[in-house]
């Protein structure tokens, strides 16, 4: 007995450490509340409703982190404190929704897991008249959770102990490498390099005549592939409101890649070593993935509207304006889904992309971006290890069942149970997909098209889904809760979430 209260009691230690940080993490969007002080009702109540949430987690976190005493917490402990770290930051994110806007707590929270988990699923319309802090705050909170908010919170609270195995705990963000020996220092070098494309990315943005506002908040948004933007119109708002929208659209897919391929890719790109563009598997499979979903989209748009037969006879009523567009629409709406951040210059339920288009966006949904991205999926090393581990039983078949061939890979053999793990992860997923896609069917009235293109949005940690902004709102409250809870999974990647209804991980 005592040895599982000392285990809750270190869980709870080091989330009182964390309430302590993330109480200054609220104190951030004040510097917002001053700069537009009296603009679209930024004052004293968007001021407290930042102020209020930074108060209570500093006093949770004090009396947690003195109350609790620290100690080992294994790595079923490490997994607990990653899940109600994760699980608090929601709650109380919610608060400056609730006090600014007066939504329910409900939504509030929809937003605040959306926001951290950087799913970008919104229960907010009217977002071009909501006051700028607010706006900032969803920004500001996708982008701590873009590489994860508990490393967020190691490189604040250098030295902590337990650090390792909660930082391993929070999963695949970071997880294929370290560019360095010792983990806190390619945990600084890794937010180093976020925070150094974050600002290039701002200062490019500004330059393309984006307001410096619009700007950070994108930056923030599209580097951490959370997909949140100021507008309700998302990107499509610039191509009214901005004559620099095609270097805008260009600007936010290089981002989104960035953001979508593993960032020990970037140091090594920052090292000089061009290598890394091309020498590891997830990398070569991760360019062929975004080549043939371009294509193919690209491919079936041309068709549908008539291009491609006046392409085919040489017919010259196909403009290189019009092949541009087509082009920039279909690689920025396939980086936007395949690095799960969500940004849209159309509605992908339009027109404008055909049925098959439609059903391979929910494919990449599901594949997401890399290993160590700030994207979520299933990512695509493991879709990797999952076609190698179909050719090897083809293989098998082929040859012997007692042959013996193990799974290599980048010239490393891959362990059998990170083989099966990945295949139970896979088995999870699916089995979640049906489920969420039940409940919203059951709860919503809605066809099967969109019941299920919701939870893979959730699950998937992707913003857009056939389920409009509108009527994702008012949905069902069980519908809510349900993809709250896959947002979760999906960022956590599952398993820290179901051990949390574990009795015996609290022992």
């Amino acid at each position: 007995m005592r040895r599982g209260f000392d285990r809750v009691s270190s869980v709870f230690h080091f989330v009182g450490g964390f309430l302590e940080i993330l109480g200054v993490v609220f104190l951030v969007p004040l510097v917002v509340v001053a700069v537009y002080w009296g603009k679209r009702e930024d004052g004293v109540y968007t001021a407290l409703a930042f102020v209020i949430p930074a108060l209570i987690a500093f006093a949770a976190g004090m009396i947690l982190r003195n109350s609790c005493r620290a100690g080992r917490t294994g790595a079923s402990g490490s997994m607990l404190i990653c899940v109600m770290s994760w699980l608090v930051a929601a709650a109380l994110g919610a608060l400056p929704y609730v006090f600014a806007l007066g939504v329910s707590y409900l939504n509030g929270f929809f937003e605040a897991m959306s926001g951290f988990t950087t799913t970008g699923i919104t229960v907010f319309v009217g977002l071009d008249t909501m006051p700028r802090s607010i706006l900032f705050w969803r920004a500001l909170s996708e982008w701590v959770g873009g590489l994860g908010i508990l490393s967020f919170f190691l490189v604040v609270a250098f030295g902590r102990g337990g650090g390792h195995q909660v930082f391993l705990a929070e999963s695949h963000k970071i997880s294929s490498g370290r560019p360095v020996p010792g983990l806190f220092h390619t945990i600084r070098i890794l937010w180093g390099i976020y925070l150094l494309f974050t600002i290039v990315t701002a200062i490019l943005l500004v330059m393309q005549k984006m307001s410096c506002f619009d700007s950070v908040c994108h930056a923030f948004t599209a580097l951490s592939t959370g997909g949140f933007s100021p507008h309700d119109a998302s990107i499509a708002f610039y191509r009214d409101h901005n004559s620099n929208y095609r270097l805008i659209e260009y600007t936010l897919t290089l981002a989104m890649i960035l953001g979508g391929m593993n960032f020990l890719v970037h140091y090594r790109l920052l090292q000089g070593d061009l290598k890394a563009l091309w020498d590891h598997t997830e990398v070569r499979y991760w360019w062929r993935f975004l080549a043939f979903f371009v294509v193919a989209i690209m491919l079936e748009h041309l068709h549908k509207h008539g291009i491609l037969a006046r392409l085919m006879a040489s017919v010259d009523t196909v403009t290189p304006g019009q092949m541009e567009e087509v082009f920039r629409n279909t690689i920025f709406q396939v980086v936007s889904i395949l690095t799960t951040t969500g940004f849209a210059t159309q509605d992908i339920g339009s027109d404008f992309f055909p049925a098959f288009s439609k059903q391979l966006f929910l494919v990449m949904m599901v594949v997401g971006g890399c290993v160590g991205s700030t994207s979520g999926g299933f990512k695509v090393l493991r879709v990797a290890v999952l076609d190698r581990l179909m050719l090897r039983e083809l293989f098998r078949l082929r040859v012997s069942r007692r042959a013996s061939s193990q799974l290599v890979i980048d010239k490393k053999m891959i362990p059998d149970d990170e083989v099966r793990r990945t295949a139970a992860l896979f088995f999870t997923w699916i089995a979640l997909l049906v489920l969420g896609g039940g409940i919203t069917a059951v709860f919503t009235g809605l066809g099967a098209w969109e019941s299920f293109s919701g939870m893979f949005s959730a699950l998937g940690n992707i913003g857009p889904c056939y389920i409009s902004a509108k009527d994702m709102t008012t949905i069902h409250p069980a519908v809510k809760v349900t993809y709250i809870l896959g947002m979760l999974a999906g960022r956590l990647e599952i398993l820290p979430v179901l051990l949390l209804f574990s009795r015996k991980a609290w022992r």
